[in-house]
């Protein structure tokens, strides 16, 4: 096995634009596979635990808190007490969320500068995941009233989850080529939604039945919970075992580093206090990059409209069409194995008309979605489930392919820094989409002219990233320009 060589003048050596390259194929793909298996592994919190179930579960545990002895299925009119600040029970859960969201939006820079100076982003990655998944395993502990241990473990599971996955995009890199990266970033993203869709489906069907096992619908919950984190800590093994760690290249004069001193080299408090210098760098050059900053400002329009989408569509279920709550738990399943699909055929089609073809074509059908949910008709269960499945399809497509895209225009040696930035400008504008939904159905009274208000989202995303030069941003981060863009 060989490494490219780059920039040998000072007598080190850095890695090449085609180093992932250079690796024997059949060493590259099994890479790959372990690479997808810790997409597999992280989306059982994801789902079970984010998406689904600890959300009304904490709700119940504050309520109890906040109005002993009363029937928790009943509004709750007493507040909760947050470092001074009165809190409803029932917005407990939304808050906890959004704080998660603005702490990881200032944590994720940080990591991914870590990330790019280390050299170990495969050992960093699962250190993180498992620290996450200790926390998420943990929430079998919140029981009771103990709605405190519930928000300090959501909020670092979800930091965790969320570094973790900055590494996990950086490595994408180092283990597919140019011309590989969408099909492999829509393997990952299709294998998410498989393994995160099975753990779901089983744990919907011990709480809805926890009555023909013996066990209450909180223990259920709870062991739920635990079957999140153990799944995302047990799976997390394979990427942890079949990923290499590479060192870090040598930082560049221009950076302001110590250009004698490899990242390598660096550790402890001088890892992360040069970490925290090369960041600010990076701010600063990013300006030097501007079609990737063009693509980044059309990802975080689009990719906000998506994201409330999937955060008003059991909403609008339940309050406009008047879905029951196993009309909406089999949505929820179908649109998780039907993304699987979707993720994949994304990708092959990408193989034909190259990935930001496919991504802007992602997009006009997300523009059907919002239109034909404004025309649903209430009580009828069979046209949303077909909506639904149109979700799957276009959902893990568009955001596998953005990735891949992204990751074609970012400076070799920062991947790391630059997937963070990805995920930190995205959560720090992921209240954007929700905001517009609450207040168009504030003033309307309607969640109908809520969701097609969404639509601008798309329209915004997609006429910024018809405007975006890839083959120029390509060039200009000094990467290998791949056959199809």
């Amino acid at each position: 096995m060989t490494w490219g060589r780059a920039g040998h003048d000072d007598g080190r050596v850095t890695l090449s634009p085609e180093a992932a390259g250079t690796l024997d194929d059949a060493g590259r793909r099994r890479e790959q596979r372990a690479w997808y298996v810790y997409d597999w592994a992280n989306s059982a919190y994801q789902t079970t635990t984010l998406t689904v179930l600890f959300g009304p579960y904490l709700t119940v545990i504050a309520k109890r808190a906040a109005c002993p002895g009363q029937d928790t299925d009943l509004a709750c009119h007493n507040d909760l007490s947050v470092l001074g600040i009165p809190v409803s029970p029932g917005s407990l859960a939304l808050y906890v969320v959004t704080t998660a969201t603005l702490l990881s939006a200032l944590l994720l820079p940080i990591v991914g500068a870590i990330a790019d100076r280390s050299g170990r982003k495969r050992t960093l990655m699962a250190r993180i995941a498992w620290t996450g998944a200790a926390a998420a395993s943990a929430m079998v502990l919140v029981g009771g009233t103990n709605w405190q241990l519930g928000v300090v473990l959501e909020i670092f599971a979800t930091l965790c989850f969320a570094s973790a996955l900055v590494v996990y995009d950086a490595i994408l890199c180092e283990i597919a080529t140019p011309d590989e990266r969408d099909a492999v970033s829509s393997a990952g993203w299709a294998s998410g939604y498989l393994g995160g869709g099975i753990l779901l489906a089983l744990n919907l069907g011990l709480v809805t039945g926890h009555d023909a096992v013996g066990l209450s619908a909180e223990w259920a919950v709870r062991i739920s919970l635990l079957s999140a984190g153990l799944w995302w800590a047990g799976f997390t093994i394979v990427p942890y075992l079949g990923l290499r760690d590479r060192p870090a290249g040598a930082r560049p004069a221009e950076d302001g580093g110590d250009v004698a001193t490899p990242a390598t080299r660096e550790s402890g408090a001088v890892l992360v206090r040069n970490s925290f210098a090369q960041l600010a760098r990076t701010l600063a050059h990013a300006r030097g990059y501007p079609q990737t900053l063009l693509f980044l400002g059309a990802y975080l329009f689009y990719n906000d409209g998506i994201q409330t989408v999937i955060a008003a569509a059991t909403i609008f279920g339940q309050e406009e069409l008047d879905l029951d709550q196993n009309q909406l738990i089999m949505t929820i399943l179908l649109v998780q194995f039907v993304a699987f699909g979707g993720a994949l055929l994304f990708g092959r089609v990408a193989r034909v008309v190259g990935a930001r073809r496919t991504v802007l074509v992602g997009l006009a059908l997300w523009c059907v979605v919002v239109a034909l949910g404004y025309v649903l008709p209430a009580g009828r269960f069979a046209p949303f489930l077909a909506l639904a499945a149109l979700i799957g399809i276009v959902l893990g497509g568009t955001q596998a392919l953005s990735r891949s895209l992204f990751s074609q225009m970012i400076p070799r040696g920062r991947e790391a820094e630059y997937f963070s930035l990805y995920q930190a400008c995205e959560r720090g504008t992921s209240w954007l989409g929700t905001l517009v939904f609450g207040l168009v159905y504030q003033l309307s009274d309607s969640y109908r002219y809520a969701i097609v208000a969404l639509v601008a989202f798309f329209l915004v995303g997609g006429t910024l990233l018809a405007l975006v030069d890839v083959r120029r941003a390509i060039r200009e981060a000094g990467n290998r320009e791949p056959a199809l863009v």
